[in-house]
Order: structure tokens, then sequence, then C-alpha cells
């Protein structure tokens, strides 16, 4: 029985995966990924790929929240100025695909340091109704026209890439699902390393006790305004993906009840955790999709029950984050963890 984690090696201790169950699993997973779009259909593929963009940005804002410990309610807003970014860099410059993502992605790292400003001097509640402000102007400078030069909605130019076009009507879900799935790759690979850099142990210094680390020489103005960034660039990237994979965009797609729901992602999944981010955007992507075909399958039985799916939608939304709040904060990768150390110590109970 495994009983603590030995190295006889540098290699071994900055490992990502330092024991084989956990590099067997990682195996697993991105075999899984690999197979699964050549046996689902559209729906599931649509399905996959809304999880993927919701899962880029959700690691975005636990990078600020989780990790940092700087409360967000403005994370919609941040990925509006990603997909609008990327939209007018391709509708107006004509820029390709390819330059679109990562420059509306620096944009929008560029406007997440601005609004983060704040967070040098405003903590809690006062930074929340902070960003809640972002959130608030950043909509009120889409829905003006004028100023951007775009009406209630932009459509998006099909996206190529290396000659290929991405948005082709009968291939689109299967096409991008790789593009999504790479992008993610990348953000989860780049944020599992990040914490091991003294950035991100200046973060979580940070959120622990901000005085503290003041006082042992982390400069709180630099690494708050640093994490704000940080976590708007992967926003601007989950915007930008959606403006391309979608083709039109709308603010109303990136109100405040997104960032609620980008909120419960990262409470649900687990604060502080790369793949709780990903199990909390997966949970509340595929809840109404079950719901949904719930209501459908049962509609014999239950002939009206169809007007009554978007508020069971919404009740099965709020009481999932009560239920996690009261039966189990840290979210389902604590439940996930619950899990595998009952195995590794069966059959004894502690």
């Amino acid at each position: 029985m495994q009983s603590g984690t030995f190295h006889t090696s540098y290699a071994s201790d900055t490992a990502l995966r330092p024991t084989w169950p956990m590099r067997l699993r990682i195996i697993v997973v991105l075999v899984a990924v690999l197979i699964f779009p050549w046996f689902a259909d559209n729906y599931w593929l649509s399905l996959a790929n809304t999880i993927g963009i919701a899962a880029i940005g959700a690691i975005g804002l636990n990078i600020l929240v989780g990790y940092t410990g700087q409360i967000s309610i403005g994370h919609g807003g941040f990925l509006a100025v990603g997909a609008y970014g990327a939209g007018l860099l391709a509708v107006n410059l004509g820029l390709p695909f390819w330059l679109t993502v990562p420059l509306a992605s620096l944009l929008t790292a560029l406007v997440g340091g601005l609004f983060g400003l704040p967070s040098l001097r405003l903590k809690g509640l006062y930074l929340a109704i902070a960003t809640l402000a972002a959130q608030e102007i950043i909509i009120w400078v889409i829905t003006h026209g004028d100023i951007l030069g775009v009406g209630e909605s932009l459509s998006v130019p099909a996206a190529t890439l290396f000659g290929l076009n991405l948005n082709e009507r009968t291939s689109t879900d299967f096409r991008y699902y790789w593009l999504i799935m790479a992008c993610l790759f990348v953000t989860v690979l780049f944020t599992s390393n990040l914490f091991r850099s003294r950035v991100g142990r200046a973060f979580v210094a940070i959120r622990d006790q901000d005085i503290a680390a003041q006082v042992i020489g982390v400069d709180l103005f630099r690494y708050k305004l640093l994490a704000f960034a940080t976590s708007s660039f992967f926003a601007g990237m989950a915007g930008a993906l959606t403006a391309h994979y979608r083709g039109v965009i709308s603010w109303e797609r990136f109100t405040i009840e997104t960032s609620i729901l980008y909120l419960s992602m990262i409470i649900i999944g687990g604060l502080g955790s790369v793949s709780g981010s990903i199990y909390g955007a997966a949970f509340i992507i595929l809840l109404p999709a079950l719901l949904t075909n719930l209501g459908r399958a049962s509609s014999d039985l239950i002939p009206n029950i169809n007007s009554y799916i978007p508020f069971i939608q919404q009740g099965a939304f709020g009481l999932a984050i009560v239920l996690f709040l009261i039966f189990e904060p840290e979210g389902i990768v604590k439940i996930w963890r619950n899990i595998k150390d009952y195995f590794r110590l069966w059959p004894f109970s502690y």
C-alpha cells in the first residue's frame, strides 16, 4: 500500500504526474478524447465543443478566484471582449483565424489588467462590485454600436486554418472539436505548470494571506494585476473561440448571468483546481441538456412538461449550487479525490 511519495531524482520530483496510476488516467483520458469524435454525432460534438470552450473560460476564472483569491463577477464581460475583439479583427481588418484568437486574447488581458487596478485597494464584496461595474461598462460599450461600429449582433466570417474551412456546414462541429481540444490542452498544461512556478506560488500566497505575502517580498500590485490579466487572457480565448464557432455573436450571450454561470462552474467543480474547472464546466453544460432530454422523453406521460423545462433547469441549477456548498464545498474534485482514496486505502477505513 502506498504510504507516501518518495522521489529519487529531480525528474520524478518535478513531474506533473509522478505515479503510474496518474499517468494511466491521463492516457485513458487522452485516448477517450481522440476516439470520441469518430463515434459521436453532431449533437454530442456540439456539447463537447461547448464544454471545451467553457472549461477554458472556467480555468481562467479559477486562476483569479480559486488560486489568487480575488473575487470576480465580471467574467462574462471579458468573454465579450474576446468575442467582439476577434470578430472585429476578422471583419474590419480581414485577419485570419489563427491571428484573431491570440490578438483578441491579448486585448482581453489588457482590458482585464485595467479593470484589475482597483484590486490593490479593494477586497471581498467591494472588489466584487468593482468587477460587476466592469461587466456593465463592457456591455454598455458593446450595446452602443456607434462606439465599436457594430449593431445588436456581429457576423463573423468563416474561419480557415491551413486552407481548411472550419465552418463548413456538414462538419463544423467535427473540425472545431480538434481545435477546441487543442486549446484546452494548452490551457491545462500552462495552468498546471504556472502554479509550480514563482509567479503561481505568489498568487497562492496572496490568496492565503496577502499581508504576510507582502511581508516576505511579494509585490501585491504586480501579481494581482498579473492574475487579472492571465485570467482575462483565457476568458478572451474562450470568447474568441465562441465567436468563430457560432459565427454570429450578440451581447446577450455575455450578460451578468454568464458571469454567474462561470462562477458556479468553479464552485461546483472545485476552487483552486484545474481539473475541477473542467468537471464544473461539464456539469453545468450537461445538466440542462440532460433535463431537456428527460423532458422530451417523458412528454407522453406529462403533456405540458416542455413548457416547464426552462424553469426546471433554473431550479436545478440553483439547487445544485446550494447542495454543493452545504455538503461538499470543495466541489466535484474533492468527491473524486475521496473515491480514489477509498480504493487506495481499501480494505482499511482510514
